[in-house]
C-alpha cells in the first residue's frame, strides 16, 4: 500500500561518509574514513563491516544497543576504530595506520540493523595516496574575489553620490521656489496694487 511505502522510506536506515567522498592522505601518514549512521527506531545487535574494493573485509564490528560500543570481531592489524555510538552521533569511522599507495582505491561501509527488519545500507568513500601534498595555488581566485569586492564598492560610492547630488538639487530647487513667492510679493507692494498697503488719497472736498 502507499502510505505503508511512505512509512517505510520514512525510518530507513541511512549510511553516511560525509559532505564528500573523497579522502586524500600522504604515503606512509595515518587517515581518517568517517562513516555515521541513522536510524529513528534505535538499533539491537547492529553489525557494521568496512570493506576495501568491495571485496576485502578490513573491519567487522557489532553492536548490541545504543547504551554499548562496538565489540571487535574481525579487523585489520592497520585498522582502528574511532568512533562512538553511545554519543549523539551513531559514529563507526575509522583510521587506517601507515598508509601505501597499495591502499588506494574504494572503502564501503556497511551497515546492517536486524531491528529494522535486518535492513541494510552502505555508503563509499575513496581514498587518493599521495607522495607530496601539493598546494592549492588560490591565486585567480583571490583577484575574482577583489575585482568583485571592488565592483560592489564602486557600485555603492555611486549610489552615495546620486543621492547626495540629487539631495542638493532638491534643495537649489526649494530655495529658487521660495525666491520667486518673496519677489513677487515685494512687486505688488510696490506697484500699489490691490491688496498693498500703499496710501489712498482722499477725495477732494466740495
Amino acid at each position: 500500500l502507499p502510505g505503508l511505502h511512505v512509512f517505510a522510506i520514512a525510518f530507513a536506515l541511512e549510511v553516511s561518509v560525509g559532505k564528500t567522498n573523497t579522502v586524500t592522505a600522504l604515503n606512509n601518514s595515518n587517515v581518517l574514513l568517517p562513516c555515521t549512521f541513522l536510524t529513528c527506531i534505535g538499533f539491537q545487535d547492529l553489525v557494521f563491516t568496512w570493506y576495501f574494493n568491495s571485496t576485502e573485509l578490513i573491519y567487522h564490528g557489532k553492536i548490541k544497543n545504543k547504551a554499548s560500543e562496538p565489540t571487535v570481531i574481525q579487523h585489520n592489524p592497520r585498522v582502528e576504530f574511532v568512533g562512538s555510538t553511545t554519543k549523539k552521533d551513531n559514529n563507526i569511522s575509522i583510521v587506517l595506520n601507515n598508509v601505501e599507495f597499495s591502499d588506494a582505491g574504494k572503502y564501503t561501509c556497511h551497515v546492517k540493523n536486524p531491528k529494522e527488519r535486518n535492513a541494510q545500507n552502505n555508503a563509499t568513500i575513496f581514498l587518493t595516496v599521495v607522495h607530496k601534498m601539493v598546494e592549492t595555488d588560490n591565486t585567480v581566485t583571490l583577484i575574482i574575489v577583489g575585482v568583485v569586492g571592488g565592483l560592489i564598492g564602486l557600485l555603492i560610492l555611486f549610489m552615495l553620490i546620486k543621492r547626495v547630488v540629487l539631495f542638493i538639487i532638491k534643495k537649489t530647487q526649494d530655495g529658487k521656489k521660495e525666491c520667486l513667492v518673496s519677489s513677487s510679493g515685494n512687486d505688488n507692494t510696490e506697484n500699489g496694487l490691490a491688496g498693498s498697503k500703499a496710501e489712498q488719497k482722499a477725495p477732494p472736498k466740495a
